[in-house]
């Protein structure tokens, strides 16, 4: 076992973004000790922390890590170890993976820092013969992204309960927020006063929708089961487990304001990101439905004609390039296999729904496979899931070997009984179970 510190001499790093925010890196941190009978390398370059761990039997490929969404208050940068690192090493593949040298929702900033992240790990190792890319939730974002705008530097690409429909996230949150401001208040609007909507909105949200007192979320009168059902709708459709999701995500995640308002939190952003001085989310030509009936009936008309509607920012879609939330284009230059817990409502499959809609109308669907998972935590998957994934993904990439996945396009399928059960293999909080 080596370890080798590659670093500055000063302890900590901090950089100053051109919105003022200020970073830093604690390289104290940054050491990790190798594997076994492997060679650890960590450090500062370009401004962000990198992580880096190469086997003795090195067989000359690398797998590439993007973390997820670190936060918009968060001001350290840190460096997470890839998930499936025991594996990798003990099976010769190098892995690295970078800090980025900002946090927020930035997939510019984090696709340019894995760039220059490559070009370390040339100066530092080799160049590798081959490069896999990985990446978990605003991860699978910046994975999607990094391979279709540098297509000739990737061998194959593993997007893992990826916001891999660039923008369905954002949307998908706006939606849950106005529908519940709507059918709990009656009225809506966007953005929200933070204290007011947190201390006095909320709650009459919740109350109003309650069959009877402190029954939220499931004992709801007709018009909660409405905005359920609209959740449902606007997520990914009709699905095995999406009654435990509805009861997971609209009880036990916190994030601000405590237990039970992750997703009602999640609605006190005003929709603006990094890079974008415009809203990045809209709901002007939505269409919302309270069941898997297209045809709308009276109170969903109702609703559809009374509920706030905003269009996205001119400038915010822009199909090349880096700028602002880049846009996924579908247009696969290599095989892509992905991951999804289909009861998430953090990052919903109605991200793998555009993924896949968008791959199709490239004409590329023959180089994409998505995996479903009964799951309902965000990103929550076991270590036989992943590893069992990425070995069908190089196999794929080194044989020609296509392989299975699940169809998130045929909504009679989505909603079958055992639709996420052909992947999933051990224990997942509150999943279904399957046959």
């Amino acid at each position: 076992m080596k370890t080798l510190i590659i670093a500055a001499v000063f302890i900590s790093f901090t950089a100053t973004t051109n919105a003022g925010s200020t970073y830093f890196i604690d390289q104290t941190k940054l050491p990790f000790t190798a594997l076994p009978n492997a060679t650890a390398y960590w450090g500062v370059h370009t401004n962000a922390g990198y992580h880096i761990e190469v086997p003795d039997n090195w067989n000359g490929e690398l797998v590439v890590w993007a973390h997820g969404f670190r936060g918009f208050a968060e001001n350290e940068l840190t460096v997470d170890n890839h998930p499936m690192r025991h594996f990798l090493i003990a099976q010769g593949y190098a892995w690295a993976a970078s800090s980025y040298s900002r946090n927020n929702y930035d997939v510019t900033t984090a696709v340019q820092d894995t760039l220059a992240l490559l070009k370390r790990f040339n100066g530092i190792v080799a160049r590798p013969d081959k490069i896999y890319m990985t990446g978990l939730s605003m991860g699978g974002h910046i994975t999607a992204v990094i391979i279709e705008q540098f297509p000739n530097l990737f061998a194959g690409a593993m997007p893992i309960c990826g916001a891999v429909g660039d923008y369905e996230s954002f949307d998908f949150i706006l939606d849950f927020n106005l529908a519940a401001q709507q059918l709990g208040t009656g009225s809506s609007v966007f953005p929200v006063e933070p204290f007011t909507y947190v201390t006095a909105t909320v709650p009459s949200i919740k109350a109003n929708l309650e069959s009877a007192p402190n029954m939220w979320p499931t004992g709801l009168n007709q018009k909660g089961e409405n905005l359920k059902n609209l959740v449902m709708m606007r997520s990914g459709g009709d699905r095995p487990n999406f009654d435990s999701a509805w009861y997971y995500w609209n009880t036990f995640r916190n994030i601000v304001t405590g237990p039970g308002n992750f997703l009602f939190d999640l609605g006190l952003s005003d929709g603006v990101m990094p890079r974008n001085p415009g809203s990045t989310v809209e709901n002007i030509d939505v269409v919302y439905q309270f069941d898997t009936d297209p045809e709308l009936s009276a109170e969903e008309q109702a609703f559809n004609d009374a509920v706030f509607r905003i269009a996205l920012a001119p400038q915010s879609k822009n199909p090349n390039g880096l700028s602002q939330v880049p846009v996924i284009s579908g247009n696969l230059p290599i095989p892509v296999l992905t991951m999804h817990n289909i009861g998430d409502l953090y990052a919903p499959i109605n991200n793998e729904i555009a993924y896949a809609t968008k791959v199709k109308q490239q004409g590329k669907q023959d180089l994409l496979v998505t995996r479903a998972y009964k799951g309902v935590v965000h990103c929550d998957f076991t270590a036989s899931e992943m590893v069992s994934s990425f070995l069908d993904l190089v196999d794929w990439v080194e044989n020609g070997n296509k392989p299975a996945g699940d169809d998130f396009l045929d909504a009679s399928n989505v909603a079958a009984d055992d639709f996420g059960c052909q992947f999933t293999d051990g224990d997942h909080l509150l999943g279904a179970t399957c046959p």
